[in-house]
């Protein structure tokens, strides 16, 4: 017989694949994100963008693309009191696309402090926003394990939330757990009958 041996290269091709992917996700939803700045659309659009990147932070867990969505989130919140640095917030928003385009990680990251910075001075309310897009996408996350067919208690347990939030958002949706195959149960009481 012969011996199993993991492939770790071709993990490390997924992983980079994966990175990737997620690099332009964030430069699609910045390119977005300029142009809206520049058109001077309402704060609302960017609730919008926000919650598209949600749903790539439940797929994906991935710290920055966190970031983006929070952004997005407290720019939706903070919009009306940047008005007097929304042009210097839209040049930063221009360099940080650039910086990640190039891959100039760097200076990617020291955009997106400052960008945090000036919302910070605009509202002290962006550590809030923090909690709410992070508990967001453990509630989207765990509908997602309850739609796969766990419990509602399983799926809030492992996403670290209180079933009663997760309750509250499964009502919501119209999905419900798949049923199980007559295959798959005669071979789960076949185990337990032996």
């Amino acid at each position: 017989m012969k011996e199993f041996t993991p492939n770790f290269n071709n993990n490390k091709k997924i992983l980079k694949n994966m990175k990737e992917l997620i690099r332009k996700e964030i430069i699609r939803l910045l390119k977005q994100t300029h142009k809206l700045l520049e058109e001077n659309k309402p704060a609302t659009v960017f609730q919008e963008l926000s919650n598209d990147a949600i749903q790539f932070v439940a797929l994906h867990k991935d710290l920055d693309m966190i970031s983006v969505s929070v952004l997005l989130y407290s720019l939706y919140k903070t919009q009306t009191c940047l008005s007097n640095k929304q042009k210097e917030f839209t040049e930063i928003i221009a360099k940080t696309l650039t910086a990640l385009q190039t891959k100039k990680f760097g200076i990617y990251n020291r955009n997106m402090r400052s960008l945090f910075l000036i919302m910070r001075e605009c509202n002290a309310a962006v550590k809030h926003h923090l909690y709410d897009v992070l508990h967001a996408a453990r509630i989207k996350k765990g509908s997602t394990l309850h739609e796969s067919g766990l419990s509602i208690g399983q799926a809030a347990g492992l996403m670290g939330l209180s079933n009663w939030d997760l309750q509250s958002y499964a009502a919501l949706t119209s999905h419900t757990p798949p049923a199980v195959s007559i295959t798959r149960l005669k071979k789960a009481l076949s185990l337990f009958a032996q």
